[in-house]
């Protein structure tokens, strides 16, 4: 079988891109998976495996991207990786894509709009994209991503949320050989107890699920999500849709930090990301742990697969769990030759 080409941005260059990347595509669980192509800085020349293809995007002096101190140098440089790797998979040169962690406001502070990489794909692609955060464990989408939580009643509409959890049931089923059941998170505390905590839930969440049940879609809710998450163990649910941010991502990141990856969907090609962030606080001290990020390569790959061969299997894209590989010995001076662009 080919394998998945695999287009990697390498994130926030004074971060943790580096280093888990380079730990993680130095798994020898990885290396016959898929093809990495890295799209970052020149300076990933000498620490990436050989096996890894990289384009050169940017030569920053040491300065731009010392580690834990963020530069608009940086934030630029950050923001040209994802856009060179959209631009490959918009010209067909990829099968997936996978994004190291990057700092919004790095970016913004460089001078782009930049809101994440959700809101950045939608529209690059121009189609609508669902945040799925995916654990051996739980998955959770959101029907709002990064938005003030003042803001979130406002953006919620009964046919944005039918179209999400459409959107939800139509990944997630192939992949599973049968329809999703999904579970809908209601947004005010004890799902507004008939209007009395908000009335959000009368007026768009139960019309939402009511007509998406009408085009055959297998959905409950919404449920109190405190009442939700403490009895998850004994729920019949493939997903949840959360109405915010916060509301999931808290859950499933105290459930299992390491193994939850971040999964675009409605894009035409798979994208994954790691659950964290660019971690400054750790950055240059080779002490980032590299499996969140070795487990969004995998996915990346196995969704890759998937799309491809229109799988309908669940066991063979099921989450998996990585297994820690022994320290790596400290990178050698030679690397990948790196491809430069104009």
């Amino acid at each position: 079988m080919k394998l998945p080409r695999i287009g990697i941005s390498a994130g926030d260059p004074s971060g943790i891109g580096a280093e888990i990347l380079t730990q993680a595509l130095s798994q020898t669980q990885l290396q016959h998976l898929f093809v990495p192509i890295v799209f970052g800085d020149a300076s990933l020349a000498p620490l990436l495996p050989p096996h890894v293809e990289l384009i050169c995007i940017s030569h920053l002096p040491p300065e731009d991207r010392k580690p834990g101190s963020p530069s608009p140098a940086g934030g630029k440089a950050q923001l040209d990786y994802i856009n060179a790797a959209i631009a490959a998979a918009q010209n067909k040169s990829l099968d997936a894509l996978c994004t190291a962690p990057v700092s919004k406001e790095a970016i913004m502070r460089s001078g782009s709009s930049f809101h994440g990489h959700t809101e950045w794909l939608a529209q690059a692609f121009n189609c609508q994209v669902l945040m799925l955060m995916e654990s051996p464990k739980l998955r959770v989408a959101l029907a709002t991503n990064h938005l003030p939580i003042a803001q979130v009643p406002q953006a919620l509409h009964t046919h944005t949320l039918v179209a999400q959890l459409q959107l939800l049931s139509s990944t997630l089923s192939p992949l599973l050989g049968r329809t999703a059941r999904l579970a809908m998170l209601a947004l005010n505390p004890h799902a507004g107890e008939g209007g009395l905590h908000g009335d959000e839930e009368l007026r768009i969440l139960r019309p939402a699920l009511q007509q998406a049940k009408h085009l055959g879609l297998l959905c409950e809710g919404p449920f109190p999500a405190d009442g939700f998450f403490a009895s998850l163990h004994t729920q019949p649910f493939d997903a949840v849709l959360a109405m915010y941010h916060d509301q999931g991502l808290c859950v499933i990141k105290a459930m299992d930090f390491e193994n939850t990856v971040n999964i675009s969907l409605g894009l035409p090609l798979p994208r994954t990301s790691p659950g964290h962030g660019v971690a400054y606080n750790i950055a240059g001290k080779n002490t980032a742990n590299p499996l969140p990020m070795a487990q969004a390569l995998l996915r990346a790959a196995h969704y890759a697969q998937a799309f491809s061969a229109q799988a309908s299997s669940a066991q063979a894209f099921a989450p998996q769990t990585l297994v820690a590989s022994p320290p790596q010995n400290p990178p050698s001076t030679s690397g990948p030759p790196c491809k430069m662009t104009t």
